[in-house]
């Protein structure tokens, strides 16, 4: 089993929402900052939300703000991304990760650098 692994995306119109799921296994969450992170066809790959290991402090990208939520159930070890009024420019493989020994303002930041942990991504398609 991976060590993080995506699910929840998929084909949505301009306006819906998704939610993702990021489930942890072989270690535990508690002790991780993690963040969601996408790459666009053509893009480098960017920070869209990160929370500390505690879910007292998150980073949003500017781009969705006021859209997504990022939250963390440490019980289940998982790591959700709510995705709301989902617009074309959403459209990307959308990537888990956690690290430790960061801040949320330096995971969100790293982009594809090296983290602890990566997902292998879940594609979220916003198309009408």
């Amino acid at each position: 089993q991976p060590p993080l692994v995506e699910s929840g995306g998929g084909l949505v119109q301009p306006g819906g929402s998704l939610r993702l799921s990021c489930a942890a296994s072989g270690f535990s969450l508690d002790y991780y900052v993690a963040g969601w992170f996408r790459q666009a066809p053509g893009k480098e790959r960017e920070g869209v939300a990160c929370m500390s290991s505690s879910g007292g402090r998150t980073k949003y990208a500017d781009s969705v703000k006021g859209r997504f939520t990022i939250s963390r159930d440490n019980a289940k070890n998982t790591v959700y991304l709510q995705m709301n009024n989902l617009k074309a420019e959403d459209t990307a493989v959308y990537y888990c990760a956690a690290t430790e020994g960061r801040s949320v303002q330096g995971m969100c930041a790293s982009g594809a650098g090296s983290m602890d942990y990566w997902g292998k991504g879940t594609l979220v398609t916003v198309s009408s």
